[in-house]
């Protein structure tokens, strides 16, 4: 599966985003999807993910400010990102995975074995 992320931009802190992630290929709705991010100078960052059930999980730091969510009909998972702070400025990546980690794994950017090329979001104080 290929994907292509979409959506970054400059904003203010407290504007929101939502970030649109297109898949190719078949069976899109077998996949767990997520979201990860990489800011300046620091390690890649598990956001959210959503698994083929539905179920959502999310980094503490984005919790009752993001939302996962996925489209299985028009192949596609997004990140609406609102209240936005500085400190989500980053790189911000889509992965994809067929079928589903177990839980305890779910957050770990390896279990993820396809990747888009990532939008930025920059976000101003």
């Amino acid at each position: 599966v290929q994907l292509q992320a979409s959506g970054g931009g400059l904003v203010q802190a407290g504007d929101s985003l939502r970030l649109s992630c297109a898949a190719s290929g078949r069976a899109f709705s077998s996949y767990a999807m997520a979201w990860f991010r990489q800011a300046p100078g620091q390690e890649r960052e598990f956001v959210a993910t959503i698994r083929t059930s539905g179920f959502t999980y999310y980094t503490d730091s984005v919790k009752g400010r993001f939302t996962i969510s996925r489209d299985n009909a028009k192949n596609t998972v997004y990140l609406q990102m609102n209240i936005l702070k500085p400190e989500d400025t980053a790189l911000y990546y889509c992965a994809a995975t067929m079928g589903n980690p177990i839980l305890s794994a779910n957050r770990r950017a390896n279990m993820y074995h396809y990747w888009g090329q990532g939008t930025l979001v920059t976000v101003s104080s």
